[in-house]
């Protein structure tokens, strides 16, 4: 909302624009930085330095959102935009926020026309805010002009942007168009060949990246961060642990999120059953309390 200082000036205080986020995780999960995610920060940053359109798809669960909110600090804005609008006395913009300078905006099913034109300079707007209030103290959006529009934010990326219909994807283009930001659109394989179809969106693509899934050699390290392994001399619990990640490797295909919900029905058999060495039979029996299309 709009306030005023010492000086009479009008300056953006409280929620920047009315801006009301979820209440963030308190204990978030560790993020575990993959060889994807790498490809995927550098593909940002490339679309950021040349502020392009770019185009980003793969299936359902590879950590694409994961990505992005991690590379936007999208969780450490949340936290720092709760203290705000609680009336708590905010610490320093997070790190990776200033960094990145990045918005995230993920549209509803049923977005509408009216819904997409307030939704993407509001997303804008709050990260100019932000990185204005690291550099002021405070937003004055009649001195700080900048900060008035998008023009501290240097990339935009939309999430699920399969939900976008025509008119919504033109909306896009023509933000697009009008500021000086890059922007990356997510979705599922066949956005690009559905992009195809418009061309003067499709023309201003200028990076693709295509979104895998875990490679064995991290789908270990996962696991063994996951299982907090412990050194072991015994030569059947080597392995059985050893196999018992093959079997994970198996059932999920390195599906980032399959595999995070199969882990989470080990710990509840190993629980259950009070085991201490992680086997093929428990990944099994985690498996068949699954719903895992193939």
């Amino acid at each position: 909302m709009l306030g005023t200082d010492d000086d009479g000036r009008r300056f953006l205080s409280g929620t920047f624009g009315e801006l009301s986020p979820a209440t963030p995780a308190t204990n978030p999960p560790t993020f575990l930085v993959t060889t994807e995610h790498r490809r995927f920060a550098e593909f940002a940053d490339t679309v950021r330095t040349h502020r392009y359109i770019g185009l980003c798809w793969g299936p359902p669960g590879v950590g694409k959102t994961l990505s992005a909110r991690h590379y936007a600090g999208t969780d450490d804005w949340a936290r720092w935009q709760h203290e705000l609008t609680t009336g708590a006395e905010p610490g320093p913009v997070p790190e990776r926020v200033r960094q990145s300078r990045t918005a995230l905006w993920t549209p509803t099913v049923s977005a509408t026309t009216k819904e997409v034109d307030q939704a993407l300079p509001r997303a804008c707007q709050q990260i100019s805010y932000a990185i204005d209030y690291h550099q002021h103290g405070k937003v004055d959006p009649f001195v700080h002009t900048d900060s008035a529009g998008s023009g501290l934010t240097e990339l935009l990326i939309i999430d699920e942007a399969d939900r976008l219909k025509t008119t919504g994807l033109e909306q896009v283009r023509d933000y697009y168009d009008r500021h000086r930001l890059g922007v990356i659109l997510i979705g599922m394989p066949g956005i690009e060949k559905r992009l195809a179809r418009y061309p003067q969106l499709y023309s201003r693509i200028g990076f693709a990246h295509q979104y895998r899934p875990l490679t064995n050699d991290e789908l270990t390290a996962l696991l063994t961060r996951r299982w907090q392994a412990t050194p072991t001399t015994d030569e059947g619990e080597q392995l059985a642990q050893t196999v018992a990640t093959a079997t994970v490797a198996r059932i999920t295909g390195g599906n980032f999120r399959l595999v995070d919900r199969l882990l989470t029905q080990v710990e509840r058999i190993r629980t259950i059953n009070n085991l201490h060495t992680i086997t093929p039979e428990v990944v099994e029996a985690a498996r068949e309390a699954l719903l895992i299309g193939r």
